[in-house]
């Protein structure tokens, strides 16, 4: 499975079962990825999908009487705020994970 598919199958399972599959960071590390494969997938519509769901429900959380909070509140509205909130910190430390993976495997000098 590559990554790609499970953050994406991360994202279902936590939206409709509630259930925290992905920890990315060691899946990226059993996987083996190379600081490329990381950036690439940092810049995919997958990675862009998650940061845009991390920033909806950002926006569900804070609330408002505005248009845009009223279309959030009606595609979250089934969702409770703590269970948003849950779902929200869960989502951004799958997006944390891709960062300090990548940052970790920041190529540079060989060691003697």
């Amino acid at each position: 499975m590559d990554i790609y598919v499970a953050v994406d199958k991360a994202i279902d399972e936590v939206m409709t079962r509630e259930r925290y599959v992905l920890n990315l960071y060691q899946f990226a590390t059993s996987l083996r990825l190379k600081h490329d494969d990381m950036s690439e997938f940092l810049h995919s519509s997958v990675a862009v999908e998650l940061k845009n769901l991390v920033l909806e429900l950002d926006e569900y959380l804070k609330g408002g009487r505005d248009s845009e909070h009223q279309q959030l509140r009606e595609a979250y509205g089934h969702i409770p705020k703590p269970r948003a909130r849950k779902i929200r910190n869960y989502l951004y430390g799958i997006i944390q994970d891709a960062y300090r993976y990548e940052r970790d495997r920041k190529p540079g000098r060989k060691k003697t």
